[in-house]
């Protein structure tokens, strides 16, 4: 912005005169001592002032604030005309910068001047306000405390303050005066330290009532703040009533003018006489000072709608040469005042946020101006027209960075995703009117219809700068040529300007914000900021600063070359090359051509350049290192030869040939037949040594063929290294495909690492490495394998990966079976012979692991054993030791299954690895396990590999159990209540107990027979249940030991007495069971023998006795004689807990009873 004045740019403020001194040491009565409070208070006071609202560009901020400007008391203001107030011509006279004036630097056609600005930014205030200290007579001080107050000094005292009071008051008067004139409001600050509210000055210097008088004593700094404050909030209405009486006259002047009808004369053209203002030039000046009156008043959107009618006014003026003659003084600042204006509705629209509105005014003053420059002859040829394109750039992006530091909020420019709330007919409807925007805008958006952050905006200046560089040189060159060429008056000039400074400040600006507007990517700097950058370098290469070139050209091709961005790399190549040969760099220059030559960045008249400036190097200059090679790396760059590898097969076994072929297919444009290619290394993975081609021309052949096949033979470990001959020179897009078979002793990966081919020449040796699988076309070709040569002829490779080859491990085979007699039972040891054979023709060493699956059923615990180890679940690395070709090796795995029946799954991995073993070892003699697993230890000749089956075991039950129980009453009399033995903790009450008989009926119900060698009963005796006796007690072994086949039955009874709580509920008690059967058994094998014993358990269900409220027993003689009586007893008992009254009848005997709860009767 510093091309234009900085008055019509600046941000207008209301303008408030202080009478502080810039020297607060100056003597203000009384004299200040060294430490005077007063003089602290003039400091602070001048401080807090001064830090109030400064003369800046962008200031958005709407608060109460005021330039304060420090002047002297005495100050004299700008005459508003030539003649004084009690001239009779004052009423037609006119201000010292109208254009009316003959003096006034506007005489007689100019339109605003910056001096205009400056008069009501800095000679004429708004507000002036005075700081004023009160005298105050010094304090007598009394030798004795016992003497009285002496009047007349008093009187003194008294009389001489009055007198100064009424000075000071006669000073306010006539400052006052002054300021009435000029329309100002005068305030007056009273610093003294008594209190008084100085009504005396106030009514004697005329001040108004209203933000006139302030009285300050010292304060603390806090306080201090708060007064100013408070102060320029009581002087900001009648500083805007200023401005308002200010655009009150001016509108009365513009409507004076625009009513007013007078012929303007238009001069005979070629005569120099100077023509007054014309009225649209007046409506330019009118507009402007209501447009600056309202931005002092902080009314931005009045000052927006002036500015805007004064620039309208002003593309008419330039529409008109008769009105502004180009290239004259008159229409240079008229142009001055246009951009100015430009960039002040642009600002105001930032102000109100209206970004598109404020770039479009922008795009639209870049646009109007530039057709009205064509008219005048500025065109896109002259310098003149990019100037002033760049600086129209440059203001705005200076004009962003100020607002970015502020309070301006760029908009982000990103496509708006449809809202996933709406429903797909709702979008459809919306987004149908303006789907064709919608759909261009998705693809993109203009930068010119976008406000972008101001990197973008300088960087478009640093472009214009380069248009206008390239036209200046142009001009100049032809007026050295003495060619005949229009110059423009700014042609001097322009010869002093430093293009290139100009142009790379720009583009340094332009870098380093986007640099910080560019969102952070995992990849580094963005693609437009590498860019930028590129332009900072060839900048420096134009000024002829070529290490400062190369520094920005290393960082920047390193993203190049990772992204491919090979259309940009190129240019970039080139001009670091020249950079390289105008410092004499040897060795980068060597670099440079290498790169070159695989981004075929030559001409199509000049296709050898690049190998004769190779050559030329290489002659005409000595390695500083001879006996070391220089290594020109090309990673993540394009290789000079389109190289490619294809295996035949995907994979191979061990010691098995794989053929592969790698050809190189030299540049289709640039030329290398000429460069001395000595050696190719071919370096293939793993162990396998790596081939030498050594360069031997071919006999008889003048050029080389389009397609060559060199053979290398069969690769192996054993390879004894000694180096190939062929012709390894390659014509424009020729090929040479090398073709050969590698065989690897191990499993491993073949595939060609790398390729490295070296130059030498006049003592240079340069090697350079390159992938073999990077093609220096960014198109993915399927690969091809080359079938014939004459005539060529490619087999397409279709499968993926074909570059390399996979050698495994031939198969290890072995014979695994598992020997069982399922299903398995619960509760025995089910053993599972493991029989493992080698039918390899190898040694194997064998390691077997168990792995027990959960399994889903209810309360079933499940282990297995191996050996002597045991788990639930895994059993790792049992060694079976190493089986020659055709022994077989039993391993007996032990299940053991509880719960409910059902399949039980055992994963069995087996591992296996070659190894060898010495001729006179025996395997019956093998060491112990440690000793053998370090014998077995793999090295690079062993292979190992997994077997893995699933053993699937189906379990049963091998013997149900049904159980049937009958429940007795208990015939005891009832205890009475006294009882004592009730209380005894041995005593088992069965009032309402009885007994249990249970009866347990067991079936085999598995397929394999059963050999029952015991059954018992276990008692397990509690507090409501005990077993009194069992069928099981009798003491005989053998009473059950018997052999059992499927469906054979064996029963099992016992006695069970039970007893009911009476405290709790008799329908909810379920009673222990008290015991369990246990059963001995063994399965039958199938060659007769018995398997191992086996138990099983089998829990008495729980008892629940039938619940009865009243019980009857009747107890009957075990005989009866005919025609004799017999006694019959009945006894009736309730069990209930209520009382109850019952009736009951018997025969041959009546009774009737009534009884309470818990009582019994007999009745005989």
């Amino acid at each position: 912005m510093n091309s234009y004045p900085p008055e019509l740019l600046t941000q207008l403020a209301p303008v408030i005169y202080s009478d502080l001194p810039n020297n607060p040491n100056r003597a203000i009565a009384p004299p200040p001592k060294p430490q005077d409070a007063f003089q602290v208070l003039t400091l602070r006071l001048r401080d807090a002032l001064l830090a109030q609202r400064k003369m800046t560009i962008w200031q958005p901020e709407k608060n109460k604030a005021f330039q304060v400007i420090l002047v002297d008391r005495e100050v004299r203001f700008p005459p508003r005309k030539l003649v004084p107030p009690e001239d009779p011509q004052y009423s037609s006279a006119h201000s010292p910068l109208s254009p009316l004036t003959p003096t006034s630097p506007l005489h007689p056609d100019g339109l605003i001047a910056p001096i205009w600005i400056r008069k009501h930014t800095s000679l004429v205030p708004s507000v002036f306000v005075l700081f004023l200290r009160i005298y105050e007579h010094p304090a007598h001080a009394a030798r004795n405390p016992l003497d009285l107050p002496d009047a007349d000094r008093e009187r003194e005292r008294e009389a001489e303050e009055r007198r100064k009071d009424a000075e000071l008051a006669a000073d306010v008067a006539a400052r006052k005066k002054i300021t009435n004139e000029r329309g100002i409001k005068l305030t007056v600050v009273l610093m003294a330290t008594r209190r008084m509210l100085g009504e005396s000055i106030l009514s004697q210097s005329g001040l108004d009532s209203r933000a006139a008088l302030f009285v300050l004593s010292p304060v603390s700094p806090s306080e201090l703040t708060e007064f100013v404050r408070s102060l320029q909030q009581a002087l900001y209405e009648p500083a805007l009533e200023y401005y308002t009486a200010h655009s009150k006259r001016v509108r009365r002047k513009r409507n004076r003018h625009s009513q007013s009808v007078a012929s303007y004369p238009n001069p005979v053209g070629g005569l120099n006489i100077a023509r007054p203002l014309r009225p649209e030039g007046w409506t330019v000046r009118y507009e402007y000072k209501m447009a600056c009156f309202a931005e002092f008043r902080g009314e931005d959107e009045v000052a927006l709608k002036h500015f805007q009618d004064a620039y309208e006014m002003l593309i008419i003026m330039f529409g008109s040469t008769a009105i502004l003659p180009p290239r004259t003084k008159r229409w240079a600042e008229a142009k001055v005042l246009a951009d100015c204006i430009n960039i002040k509705i642009v600002k105001l629209y930032l102000y109100n946020n209206e970004h598109a509105l404020a770039l479009s005014h922008h795009n639209t003053h870049i646009r109007q101006f530039g057709d009205l420059s064509r008219g005048w002859g500025i065109g896109e040829e002259t310098f003149e027209f990019w100037s002033w394109i760049a600086r129209q750039h440059r203001v705005l992006a200076e004009l962003l960075e100020q607002g970015t530091r502020s309070t301006l909020v760029l908009p982000v420019h990103r496509p708006v995703a449809p809202s996933a709330d709406l429903s797909r007919s709702q979008q459809t409807i919306r987004a149908a009117p303006g789907l064709e925007y919608e759909s261009m805008r998705s693809l993109g958006i203009n930068p010119s219809h976008a406000l972008q952050h101001p990197g973008f905006y300088y960087y478009m200046a640093a472009r214009c700068t380069e248009m206008r560089r390239e036209r200046f040189v142009a001009a100049l060159e032809a007026e050295m040529n003495q060619q005949p060429i229009t110059l423009s008056p700014g042609f001097a000039n322009e010869k002093k300007v430093e293009h290139l400074a100009i142009i790379n400040e720009l583009f340094t600006k332009a870098y380093e914000l986007f640099k910080k507007h560019s969102p952070a990517s995992s990849q580094g700097q963005g693609r437009l900021t590498l860019w930028i950058a590129y332009r900072i370098a060839k900048t420096y290469y134009d000024a002829a600063k070529f290490d400062m070139a190369v520094r920005f050209f290393e960082r920047i091709a390193k993203t190049y070359r990772r992204e491919q961005w090979d259309s940009m790399l190129r240019p970039l190549l080139s001009m670091w090359y020249a950079c390289a040969q105008r410092l004499g760099d040897v060795e980068l220059s060597i670099r440079l051509l290498i790169e070159l030559l695989g981004q075929d960045a030559v001409e199509e008249d000049d296709v050898s350049s690049l190998e004769e400036d190779l050559l030329a190097v290489l002659k005409s200059t000595v390695p500083s290192s001879p006996d070391q090679a220089l290594l020109v790396n090309l990673a993540d760059a394009r290789p000079i030869f389109e190289s490619d590898v294809v295996f035949w097969s995907s994979e191979v076994k061990v010691d098995e040939l794989a053929a592969f072929q790698l050809s190189l297919t030299a540049p289709k444009l640039a030329t290398i037949s000429a460069i001395p290619f000595s050696r190719l290394m071919i370096h293939f993975s793993g162990d396998l040594p790596s081939i030498s081609v050594e360069h031997e021309p071919s006999e008889g052949v003048s050029e080389p063929k389009p397609i060559q096949r060199v053979d290398l033979g069969e690769i192996t470990s054993s390879y004894d290294g000694s180096a190939l001959k062929a012709n390894l020179r390659w014509a424009v897009g020729s090929t040479i495909v090398f073709t050969g078979s590698l065989a690897s002793e191990t499993s491993t990966t073949l595939k060609v690492s790398s390729v490295v081919i070296t130059v030498e020449e006049n003592g240079w040796k340069v090697e350079v490495p390159f992938d073999p699988h990077n093609t220096r076309s960014t198109s993915s070709s399927r690969a091809r394998w080359l079938s014939s040569i004459d005539p060529p002829r490619f087999v397409p490779v279709k499968r993926e990966h074909s570059h390399s080859t996979v050698v495994k491990h031939k198969p290890h085979l072995l014979n695994v079976t598992f020997q069982h007699h399922a299903p398995a039972y619960l509760d025995e040891d089910y053993p599972v012979n493991i029989e493992i054979t080698n039918t390899d023709s190898r040694d194997l060493g064998v390691v077997v692991s168990f792995l027990l699956q959960p399994t889903e059923i209810d309360h079933a615990i499940n282990w297995i054993v191996v050996d002597e180890e045991r788990s639930t679940s895994l059993i790792k690395g049992i060694h079976l030791g190493v089986l020659a070709p055709g022994v077989s090796t039993v391993k007996t795995l032990h299940i053991f299954n509880t719960g409910a029946g059902g399949d039980r799954m055992v994963d069995v991995s087996i591992q296996t690895r070659t190894v060898s073993l010495t001729s006179d070892k025996d395997e019956d003699d093998q060491e112990d396990e440690e000793e053998d697993e370090e014998s077995q230890a793999p090295t690079k000749t062993h292979d190992t590999m997994e077997h893995l089956k699933m053993l699937v075991v189906p379990t049963v039950n091998p013997i149900s159990v049904v159980h049937d129980v009958a429940y007795k009453r208990s015939l005891t009399p009832w205890t009475g209540l006294a009882d004592l033995q009730t209380f005894d903790e041995t005593f088992w009450d069965d009032r309402q107990g009885g007994q249990a008989l249970l009866s347990a009926t067991m079936t085999c119900a598995g397929p394999w027979s059963l050999n029952i060698e015991s059954l018992e009963l276990q008692r397990k005796d509690n507090m409501s249940a005990k077993v009194l006796d069992s069928s099981t007690d009798s003491g005989d072994e053998d009473m059950f030991s018997a052999e059992y086949l499927e469906g054979d039955e064996f029963c099992a009874s016992c006695r069970i007495a039970f007893s009911l709580d009476d405290n709790e509920d008799a329908a909810e008690q379920v009673i222990q069971s008290p015991g369990q059967f246990v059963v001995t058994w063994s399965r039958t094998l199938p060659n007769g023998e018995h398997g191992p014993k086996a138990t099983s358990y089998f829990a008495l269900p729980a008892l629940r006795p039938p619940i009865d409220d009243l019980i009857a027993l009747l107890d009957v003689p075990p005989k009866a004689t005919l025609h004799t009586p017999i006694s019959l007893t009945l006894t009736i008992r309730n069990c209930h807990p209520t009382r109850r009254h019952k009736e009951r009848s018997c025969t041959g005997a009546a009774a009737r009873v009534r009884r309470d709860t818990g009582v019994e009767a007999d009745t005989p």
